[in-house]
């Protein structure tokens, strides 16, 4: 994003004293030592405690700009500036923020909320198909696990959305912000309800870290939520019915509904997942759409949704 953005917005941050630095983007980066070379930036630009670290682009520089400032000096204050759908919706509200370790995804980190998020949707038009059918998804997720009302308006908006019209997209985005930031103020460090943001992210993560993270977050979200479609239907939950009109919304955002992955490797990815408790594999499923739950489901059960997202 440096090369398209990075030029623009030194010249409105002028005349405040601004230095850059740019960093590789894409989940394979995503790691303590990236982080280690923005504390050595910071110290080689003399950031103190009344600087500010501004994050512009995606979800990955994002979560390692925020939590590179959060844990420098004890933590300086920082923005998001999202450049991705993906960021815009999911990744910069919240105030989760971290690094991969070891092959498990944001097994380190803190949670510190930005001073502001800043959100242009015109830098969506220079995104690559994939990567904006990976914020689709989170999008999606959105409705099919909070709000109904939602989700049916993301139906009935899907050609515009497709087709970038900026009204459609400044519609979603803000419903999107607006389901999530309701959800993070009643928790903010995930102790309860907030825990209902991961539906679809038990079995994705599972199934993004087995790809060694060549498989779009947004894109292994997509196939989690087939998994937790399936779960919540074998209990007579949903109708197989809705997975398929869900399936469809998935699709026709460019999304995958299966992993290259075997059930054994993602059940044993599963157990690794921060979100695990006590050795337990927690996972949100819908008591109906747009209405989820968590539940610690049987390893039976889990089996036999990994099984329809795998093939």
């Amino acid at each position: 994003m440096a090369s398209l953005y990075a030029d623009a917005v030194l010249s409105e941050l002028q005349p405040a004293k601004v230095s850059f630095f740019s960093v590789k983007a894409g989940e394979s980066f995503k790691t303590l030592q990236t982080v280690e070379t923005m504390y050595s930036a910071f110290v080689k630009f003399g950031l103190d405690r009344k600087s500010v670290v501004l994050a512009l682009g995606g979800g990955v520089v994002g979560d390692m700009a925020g939590f590179a400032a959060s844990t420098y000096m004890r933590g300086i204050q920082f923005a998001q500036a999202p450049t991705t759908l993906l960021s815009q919706v999911d990744a910069s509200v919240g105030g989760k923020l971290g690094v991969d370790f070891m092959g498990a995804k944001n097994l380190i980190g803190v949670f510190c909320q930005p001073a502001f998020v800043y959100i242009n949707t015109s830098t969506l038009r220079t995104l690559p198909p994939e990567q904006f059918s990976s914020g689709m998804a989170e999008v999606i997720k959105h409705g099919l696990a909070l709000d109904a009302d939602y989700l049916n308006s993301l139906k009935a908006a899907k050609e515009k959305i497709k087709a970038m019209e900026p009204q459609a997209l400044k519609e979603a985005i803000e419903g999107s912000c607006r389901i999530k930031s309701n959800i993070v103020a009643q928790d903010e460090r995930e102790t309860g309800i907030r825990e209902l943001l991961n539906f679809g992210h038990t079995s994705g993560h599972a199934v993004e870290s087995l790809s060694g993270f060549a498989l779009p977050h947004g894109h292994a979200v997509a196939i989690g939520m087939v998994a937790a479609m399936s779960l919540s239907a074998s209990r007579g939950l949903i109708a197989e019915s809705e997975i398929e009109d869900a399936c469809q919304l998935l699709s026709y955002f460019g999304l995958p509904l299966k992993a290259d992955a075997s059930p054994d490797k993602v059940f044993e990815m599963m157990r690794l997942d921060k979100k695990s408790k006590g050795g337990e594999i927690h996972a949100v499923l819908l008591e109906k759409i747009g209405k989820a739950f968590t539940c610690v489901p049987s390893k039976d059960e889990l089996f036999l949704a990994i099984g329809r997202i795998c093939g």
